[in-house]
């Protein structure tokens, strides 16, 4: 508990006080009268010898709170003392609907609303906006020709010098009992704020984790030791700021998340050239955000498989190259893509990569890869597609296969639907027990390679067509994630289509400009090879143009003529549809000869066989 500490002007106040703690326990633990003119050093004598929170009235409360820290209670009239004040000056003035000013502070009073009808009386609020300004309400209360004044010693005393009739502001036991319980209430809130911030203070202090304490402002208020080490910055260099300025990983959009929607994350982060996993959880309060908590811990560095150096790494084509920050993200379905992969990035366990073909799937298993404990070892990657069981066993578990050679790093296996049954075993052996076990005359060796694996075909289907071992099904199916195709990612789409364009003009120095309506068919269209298809596309489209302007029909006319026979699956809004400019004009034609065949072939300069042909192959009929 904390030392209560009540100050008033006047013996008569105390005297109350007195005859409160006689009744009643509150724990005050010093009282005494003070003049006006000392609140604010007596308040700071009595804050030296350890009071907590201080009890006062009117203009000395308000001198406290204005030039001390400590919490003022502040001893208001209640409507019945009031209601005393205002029977007593009608018998003072005794004349019909009296003139009452009330002069003070506006932290004095009680509301007053009614009390003009329920007392016969012309009641006037004259309230001060500090203390300097009292005597200045009073001396306009008497120039309004009040017939009698209530108010504190400054009232009083301008009242008496304008020889009008005056009442101080006296009170009754009522108001001080609500000062004393409400600062008691005040009292055992600070006791439990003061535990809590202590309970806080010994689990930052002494926590094997980092831990930082975040505002609802997303402002940093706190951090522990392992913090200031982590991120090599003392505490009052920390506090204060963004918490996404001081972790760059921490983007504004996730944070915004945690802030306002009250989700949790976890992701991993390169803090000092350090990996650290960080979880950050949101604080409610009555079910809104009220800040929020992050934890984090150094990920322990694993060393690379044998001698390897990033010299001989480079030299046998063993490196990732490409980072999280390199794949186009600019869609909320890849975020949490990345989001994903990089959690998965924290785990030893093998990844499952989905996608169609043509997405980012080696590049984000190679970034998994730069932001693993296994960034130092070897990166390798090889298909499983072609191969017969012999090869796969040899490629893969053989004495000198990727196996072997990406211990202390990642191995991707690409098309991991394709490996034969025996294969199978292997690799289940392999993630299971860590051991490579190629032909009976190899020699079984361990591995402590990190496998990734993608697949054309789900798992589960063909674990349900005994095409896949389904103990191998379960051991892959824990770390999934899918990348989104380009045509869920219209942001991503456009992004890889100026970057083909651009990059295409400058490559063969050509300045060529799509119309609008050539966008609007490339970000409509469905894209089934993705990037690898965008990337194609828009090389030939760029170099065979045949004028600086490419409009929509030069650009419908190349995607029909390179991807005739694709027909689109999973549109959910239109369905792409093309008709190639040989079509267009047969159909005017014969809409130009009401659908005859012999005419619209003479045009042609072919037979009617041929037009017949030609109208067969784009299921053209005659109306």
């Amino acid at each position: 508990m904390g030392k209560i500490v009540l100050l008033v002007s006047r013996d008569e106040m105390l005297y109350l006080a007195h005859n409160i703690l006689q009744e009643k326990k509150y724990e005050i633990g010093e009282m005494r009268v003070i003049r006006t003119q000392d609140s604010v050093m007596e308040a700071r004598n009595s804050i030296a010898n350890g009071a907590t929170i201080i009890i006062a009235r009117g203009l000395q409360a308000s001198l406290i709170k204005q030039y001390t820290d400590i919490p003022v209670v502040e001893i208001v009239l209640t409507a019945q003392e009031m209601a005393i004040l205002i029977m007593k000056a009608k018998q003072i003035v005794k004349k019909p609907k009296p003139v009452i000013a009330v002069v003070g502070l506006r932290n004095m009073f009680c509301d007053m609303s009614y009390f003009d009808g329920i007392y016969d009386i012309e009641l006037r609020m004259y309230y001060a906006e500090s203390g300097d300004k009292l005597h200045e309400a009073a001396q306009q209360a008497a120039e309004e020709e009040a017939d009698l004044i209530i108010g504190g010693d400054t009232a009083v005393e301008a009242a008496t010098t304008r020889q009008i009739p005056s009442l101080f502001l006296s009170i009754t036991e009522d108001s001080l009992k609500n000062a004393f319980a409400m600062a008691e209430s005040m009292d055992y809130a600070m006791g439990v704020e003061k535990k809590n911030a202590a309970q806080m203070e010994t689990i930052l202090d002494y926590s094997f984790n980092g831990v930082m304490k975040i505002d609802a402002s997303g402002l940093i208020r706190a951090v522990n030791p392992q913090i200031e080490d982590m991120l090599g910055q003392a505490a009052e260099h920390l506090t204060g700021r963004a918490v996404t300025e001081v972790f760059g990983d921490l983007d504004r959009e996730m944070m915004q998340q945690v802030l306002e929607a009250g989700k949790e994350y976890s992701l991993l982060m390169q803090v000092q050239r350090t990996f650290v996993f960080a979880m950050i959880a949101p604080v409610m309060v009555d079910l809104r955000v009220d800040g929020a908590i992050l934890t984090c811990h150094r990920m322990k560095k694993k060393s690379a498989g044998g001698a390897n150096t990033e010299k001989k790494l480079r030299r046998d084509n063993q490196i990732a190259f490409a980072r999280f920050e390199d794949l186009i993200s600019g869609s909320k379905a890849m975020q949490e893509c990345i989001r994903l992969a990089k959690l998965y990035s924290f785990s030893e366990k093998p990844v499952v990569i989905l996608g169609e073909p043509g997405t980012e799937k080696e590049m984000l298993a190679q970034s998994i890869h730069n932001s693993s404990l296994q960034k130092e070892g070897p990166f390798l990657s090889l298909s499983c597609a072609g191969r017969s069981d012999a090869m796969q066993c040899e490629q893969i578990f053989g004495e000198k296969g990727a196996a072997a050679q990406a211990d202390g790093g990642s191995l991707l296996i690409g098309e991991v639907d394709q490996l034969t049954c025996a294969n199978q075993y292997r690799l289940y052996r392999f993630l299971h027990s860590r051991v490579c076990s190629g032909e009976e005359t190899f020699p079984v060796r361990k591995s402590e390679a990190r496998v990734m694996v993608t697949s054309l075909k789900p798992l589960a289907e063909l674990v349900r067509q005994n095409e896949f071992r389904e103990d191998l099904y379960y051991l892959l199916s824990g770390l999934v994630v899918r990348i989104p195709p380009l045509r869920e990612r219209p942001e991503d789409l456009l992004q890889k289509l100026e970057e083909c364009i651009r990059a295409s003009c400058e490559r063969y120095s050509r300045y060529h400009v799509l119309t609008s309506g050539a966008w609007k068919i490339l970000q409509s269209y469905p894209w089934s090879g993705n990037l690898l298809q965008v990337e194609s596309y828009c090389e030939r489209l760029i170099l065979t143009a045949g004028k600086r302007s490419v409009d929509e029909i030069m650009v419908k006319d190349l995607l029909w003529e390179l991807y005739p026979e694709y027909e689109p699956q999973c549109r959910t809004e239109e369905t792409w549809h093309y008709e190639p400019a040989e079509a267009r004009k047969i159909a005017a034609l014969l809409q130009k000869y009401n659908g005859s065949r012999a005419k619209t072939a003479a045009e042609l300069g072919i037979s009617k066989a041929t037009l017949w042909r030609h109208m067969k192959k784009y299921e053209m009929k005659v109306k």
